[in-house]
């Protein structure tokens, strides 16, 4: 019997029964409405969106179980593909599927190619980004058991995963850098607003720290 979008998003969901809260199930919601509004924009195939987005991030539990050994991208691609062979799609748009899941990460030589792929990409990383990605980083921060704020501190000599892995030194190191990496129009614009606010709440926890709000 065929699958539906339903069980696709059925199955996805169980590869976070036991995911931390900064990157749980609610991160694949908001990645999936997040591509949903960028696809329309840039007029992309909505229906491998859908798919793609909900099965983006289902090998982050083998790569989180690895130390980061397994790439939860191409992880994530060998199980899109074993699971959308009952699925009632073209073999083209199968195949856009499994490049968008697997070039999501884009590190090396898996750049997104196809619109689709591109869209994903943004949408990934625009979750890690603004008032949602500052959530995301002091959760992250409360869940390795790191300060709320260490601005004295010499950024580069930090290590991750630790007491000095705070939300500020994920903003400084890596989300301050998201804006540039864009690959669609909607996703640069709405990049350059979070980008902002980002700039915007560090700059006002600055003055707050220092009594000076």
């Amino acid at each position: 019997m065929a699958l539906t979008l339903e069980d696709i998003i059925a199955h996805a969901r169980t590869y976070f029964a036991a995911a931390r809260g900064s990157h749980a199930w609610d991160h694949t919601e908001r990645v999936y409405r997040l591509c949903m509004h960028i696809g329309r924009v840039e007029k992309a195939d909505l229906e491998v969106l859908a798919i793609a987005a909900y099965l983006h991030d289902v090998g982050r539990p083998l790569e989180d179980e690895s130390k980061g050994t397994i790439c939860h991208a191409e992880k994530g691609a060998e199980i899109a593909e074993t699971l959308l062979v009952n699925y009632p799609l073209s073999i083209e748009k199968k195949r856009n599927i499994v490049h968008c899941i697997g070039s999501h990460r884009f590190r090396g030589n898996n750049p997104p190619e196809t619109l689709e792929a591109r869209t994903l990409f943004d949408a990934d990383k625009l979750d890690s980004i603004g008032a949602i990605g500052i959530g995301r980083a002091f959760l992250f921060a409360g869940e390795v058991g790191a300060k709320l704020y260490n601005p004295e501190t010499n950024l580069h000599n930090t290590r991750p995963y630790t007491e000095e892995d705070t939300g500020y030194r994920e903003f400084k190191l890596k989300l301050s850098k998201i804006k540039d990496r864009m690959l669609t129009a909607e996703g640069k614009r709405l990049a350059r607003e979070r980008h902002a606010f980002m700039e915007e709440f560090f700059e006002r926890l600055q003055q707050e720290w220092e009594g000076k709000k």
